[in-house]
């Protein structure tokens, strides 16, 4: 089984980027024949336009991921833009691409109704996409379940491409990844960066804290009994406490008689012993940005002996090389 898949470095990763997806990843590597996972740097100019913070962005999302747990012995890790042969293996797709394919595309046409710039970049992303799954034959590509659509686009194109010039492209198959752990911002809506309510996985300890002290929650007064399984609070310090510490905590939840407060300083307290490692190993490769670079660089040049092979399977096929 190979699996790949890839983040896109739009700022700090946040709890729900690990819980909702990272964490999976790092647990795909060990199960995996290959892995490949990738900065989609070229996805992230559609909204990062600014050359410091894109390349701070990228450098940062390898430290994060390195520290994370994801293993350059077990899995390869790459920069999008240091495999060119991806961007050509994406020309040779959209050439075949109907728009009407793009055009339905569900993240396209939310981004358009929230009144985002409709670029080239955004509409065809879907191609690009497809591209970055095609190039390494991946057989198995975890998504959440809004990316499905993706997925499908990609297996679309890549049929087309098979129909027209013969059997090219391996064809993939979505995995959706396990989004049973909620994840909500301190708003209580879905973490999101776009909604400026996330609790970075490595900011400092006393940042986090103050993050998570500000956290809003309802009126109900101190002596009434709480549901533990409907509140923002509990669905984060479920994430990071142990199983002995959110039955004490749900016990006080459905007794009654506290305040938020004291929830919130556990669920800080809990996060930092969750956090610890990971951040000791994050200063660690913080202090080393070139070994950082020369792991990308490692990563870069095994993504481009697969991508090469594949590009060049590709132009065989359809006639633009082997004539």
């Amino acid at each position: 089984m190979r699996v790949l898949s890839g983040i896109q470095p739009t700022g700090p990763f946040h709890w729900g980027n690990y819980f909702g997806a990272i964490r999976q990843y790092i647990e795909l590597q060990d199960v995996a024949t290959e892995s490949y996972f990738f900065i989609a740097n070229l996805h992230a100019l559609n909204t990062v336009r600014d050359k410091a913070k894109l390349g701070e962005y990228t450098l940062n999302g390898a430290m994060d991921l390195l520290a994370l747990g994801l293993n350059p012995e077990k899995a390869v890790l790459f920069v999008q833009s240091d495999v060119p042969e991806v961007s050509e293996l994406c020309w040779l797709l959209m050439t075949g691409t109907p728009m009407g394919l793009l055009e339905r595309c569900v993240s396209y046409k939310d981004k358009i109704a929230k009144g985002l710039k409709a670029d080239a970049g955004l509409f065809t992303y879907p191609v690009l996409q497809a591209a970055d799954i095609l190039a390494y034959d991946a057989d198995v590509v975890p998504v959440g379940e809004d990316q499905l659509q993706h997925i499908e686009v990609c297996r679309d194109i890549a049929g087309s491409f098979n129909h027209h010039f013969g059997e090219t492209f391996v064809m993939p198959k979505g995995k959706v990844l396990d989004q049973s752990a909620k994840v909500p911002g301190t708003d209580g809506e879905k973490m999101s960066k776009s909604y400026n309510n996330t609790l970075a996985v490595f900011d400092e300890e006393k940042k986090q804290r103050k993050s998570i002290m500000r956290i809003q929650t309802d009126s109900r007064p101190m002596e009434d009994p709480k549901d533990p399984s409907a509140d923002i609070l509990m669905d984060l310090y479920k994430l990071v406490a142990t199983e002995a510490e959110v039955a004490e905590m749900s016990e006080l939840y459905r007794k009654g008689g506290f305040g938020y407060g004291t929830v919130k300083t556990a669920l800080a307290d809990a996060a930092q012993r969750y956090w610890e490692e990971p951040r000791a190993r994050r200063a660690e490769f913080a202090a080393k940005p070139e070994m950082v670079r020369e792991i990308l660089a490692a990563g870069a040049e095994k993504a481009r002996a697969k991508a090469r092979a594949v590009l060049k399977r590709a132009q065989d096929a359809c006639g633009v090389k082997g004539w």
